[in-house]
């Protein structure tokens, strides 16, 4: 398995600057991960030291909360595709759908997915924040909205990434979307166990320890 193609190189700590970006920018190259995620405001320099590779462009938005308006929500994902981002990871409203406001939920994803086009988007739902029936939910919705991908957890809150989020995830959706997971990973066989699991794409702040 080459793990390095499934590994989305990630910096995204308040302290990084653009030093330690362009050097991710250096790894990703050089190791050929699936791309480098890095806050909104990196795009344009992520996409420049990209250039020229297979490497893709990814930004997170609304992150790490979620809990900003969908309309801001969804400008910051089109800000961040005209800037050169080839894929956008949201945070969902927590908060909606702990109050069981699906509609809620589902029409913050759509209004990202739709500003996002043509880049694709992975829906974080931040699973350690949610039970079992809310995770299948959020799936079901980020599906129904027309996201890519449904990832397990943004690595700033209560938890990380557990086989068992996987595996429900991956049972949760059809066989077109595909399962990031995040947040805790810092082995090479934990990621080759979530990967059997049924994770498609892993998001790691070390991915040189993975390889």
């Amino acid at each position: 398995m080459d793990i390095a193609k499934k590994i989305d190189h990630t910096v995204l700590k308040p302290e990084a600057g653009k030093d330690v970006v362009v050097r991710y920018c250096h790894e990703a190259r050089e190791h050929g991960f699936a791309s480098v995620c890095v806050n909104s405001v990196y795009v344009p320099l992520v996409k420049k030291s990209l250039e020229g590779s297979d490497v893709k462009v990814c930004s997170v938005v609304g992150f790490p909360l979620g809990a900003m308006s969908k309309r801001a929500k969804a400008f910051e994902a089109k800000c961040a595709v005209e800037d050169g981002a080839d894929e956008i990871d949201m945070v969902i409203h927590i908060g909606a759908l702990k109050d069981g406001d699906v509609q809620a939920v589902e029409e913050d994803i759509r209004a990202v997915v739709e500003a996002s086009a043509p880049a694709l988007v992975k829906v974080i739902v931040e699973t350690c924040l949610l039970t079992k029936e809310e995770i299948k939910k959020a799936c079901q919705l980020s599906e129904q909205a027309g996201a890519a991908f449904v990832k397990t957890s943004t690595g700033f809150s209560t938890g990380g990434t557990t086989l068992e989020d996987i595996q429900l995830m991956k049972a949760s959706v059809s066989s077109k979307m595909q399962i990031k997971a995040s947040g805790g990973i810092r082995t090479k066989a934990f990621a080759e166990e979530l990967l059997e699991a049924g994770a498609d794409r892993i998001g790691a702040g070390n991915g040189l320890l993975l390889l």
